[in-house]
């Protein structure tokens, strides 16, 4: 059983930044595609930012330039810099692992970003 645990969400300024990790645990194979999803008030679920085994990275458009998606693959731990925050990046932001193949999701329960002055 794989689980995911979300930390670094809070309040922070406009233009400020935030850091969040996300520590998997578990049988965690190979081929697997760890990434960060958020999801806003009365929004859908959005991707954000996608880190595969190889170290290709897909970032939406909206974050670009902003965030950076990393990984330590000693500790199947993924994090998520956040630079230049602005309010509509607020939201509950989940962590996601797409696992082995064929694929199986797994996501951590989420942890809110907040970004107002």
């Amino acid at each position: 059983q794989v689980q995911l645990v979300e930390s670094g969400g809070g309040l922070v300024q406009p233009g400020g930044s935030l850091r969040l990790s996300c520590a998997a645990s578990g049988t965690i194979f190979a081929i697997n595609v760890m990434g960060w999803y958020r999801q806003a008030p009365g929004k859908q679920r959005e991707m954000v930012a996608t880190l595969n085994g190889n170290g290709f990275t897909n970032y939406a458009e909206s974050v670009k330039g902003r965030f950076t998606i990393s990984r330590s693959s000693t500790e199947n731990t993924v994090y998520l810099q956040m630079n230049s925050l602005k309010p509509e990046d607020t939201a509950d932001y989940y962590c996601n692992l797409k696992n082995g193949f064929p694929v199986v999701d797994y996501w951590g329960k989420g942890t809110l970003v907040t970004v107002s002055s």
